[in-house]
């Protein structure tokens, strides 16, 4: 059944979506995550006294999921008919007081100004950009604009998106342009989902923005979180672009990891940064050997805190001598920087924990042991 578009072109089309959920009948297609894995980041955003728009709803299961939580006031556009027509019939009797329209977010004439407090976008806005075409970028600063006319001062546009950079930039053109507080969000429980639905485990950065009405700033406000609950705030755009550029090649990295084997080929390394720090924390090598019978899986090798310049551990030749002594096809090594204080190896452990999964080949579900010659650490 060919459920993906053939090519980005077809992705926005209203023939291609009617098509699309036709073939689909009652099974949602959840695009990036569901309502367990969104809450944490939704409900902080919207609340049970909001009055919800969701634009290109299609048959996803989000709103019907914040109803049943509480979430009365909402009501639900689509371009297609046809999933109009079913998401009426599917919720007449259990969620009366959800609405349904036959509607395009870029000509929404129906809803007068300030209608709204929310704007929930949930794949919408990835479905209109599918290129850089100047009919394209037309229609989609119609969409923004439609939605900045419908929120009330306060409200949010609250859109879960994979932020490719043509969207991320104009969408910090826009909206900051129109009086609206910027905040970009890493959403990493979607991110998990989608890599356990995935039969390769793969699965790319889910982010969550909201851009935030006001009737006047006095400034530009732009924040960012992409690791952990801490808010950034940046002084221009393009540091926000430089983050999540950033966070989305470490995801094709480690796609790359989880695929399959680099045994042969150029260690892989990456950077460990806290968020905010220009000075890294971590540095992880990645490296593998073909299989050897009696071999573990994967490993990580904590270096030593102070022989970091060691042949060993900092040269090539060095690192691929220990992968060959450590009995593991695939090894992680982590190297401490000078400069950072570290509590225990206990605690660095804790902290590695996800950056080492997030290396592992694909289908390990065993405890990924943590190697070293020495566990003490501290300050240096």
């Amino acid at each position: 059944m060919n459920l993906l578009p053939k090519t980005a072109t077809e992705f926005g089309t209203t023939e291609y979506w009617n098509n699309f959920f036709k073939k689909r009948g009652k099974q949602a297609f959840e695009w990036y995550g569901e309502y367990p894995e969104l809450c944490g980041q939704l409900h902080k955003y919207i609340k049970t006294k909001d009055e919800v728009l969701m634009v290109g709803c299609g048959n996803s299961k989000l709103s019907m999921d914040l109803y049943d939580v509480g979430f009365r006031q909402i009501t639900n556009i689509d371009i297609s008919q046809v999933v109009i027509k079913q998401m009426q019939d599917a919720n007449r009797t259990t969620r009366p007081e959800m609405l349904w329209y036959h509607m395009d977010a870029t000509a929404m004439t129906a809803f007068s100004d300030e209608k709204y407090s929310v704007v929930l976008d949930k794949g919408t806005l990835d479905a209109l950009f599918t290129d850089e075409t100047e009919e394209t970028i037309a229609t989609v600063r119609k969409y923004f604009s439609e939605i900045a006319r419908v929120l009330r001062v306060g409200g949010r546009y609250v859109c879960i998106s994979l932020l490719q950079e043509h969207i991320l930039k104009e969408v910090l053109s826009f909206f900051p342009e129109h009086e609206f507080m910027f905040r970009a969000i890493r959403c990493v429980e979607a991110e998990q989902k989608t890599a356990e639905g995935n039969s390769d485990g793969t699965s790319m950065p889910v982010f969550v923005v909201v851009a935030t009405k006001f009737r006047k700033l006095p400034m530009k406000v732009y924040e960012v979180c992409l690791a952990g609950d801490e808010i950034q705030r940046v002084q221009k755009p393009e540091e926000i672009v430089l983050s999540v550029a950033a966070a989305q090649k470490a995801s094709m990295v480690c796609n790359g990891l989880i695929r399959g084997s680099i045994a042969g080929m150029s260690e892989v390394s990456l950077d460990l940064h806290r968020p905010g720090e220009e000075i890294a924390r971590y540095t992880i090598h990645v490296l593998d050997q073909k299989p050897i019978r009696g071999n573990g899986k994967y490993a990580a090798f904590i270096v030593p805190q102070g022989r970091e310049t060691e042949w060993l551990f900092s040269t090539p030749q060095g690192r691929q001598k220990l992968l060959a002594s450590a009995s593991h096809d695939r090894l992680a090594i982590v190297s401490l920087h000078r400069g950072q204080v570290y509590a225990s190896w206990d605690a660095v452990k804790d902290e590695l924990a996800e950056s080492v999964k997030s290396l592992a080949p694909h289908g390990l579900h065993a405890h990924i042991p943590y190697l070293s010659l020495g566990s003490e650490v501290g300050q240096r």
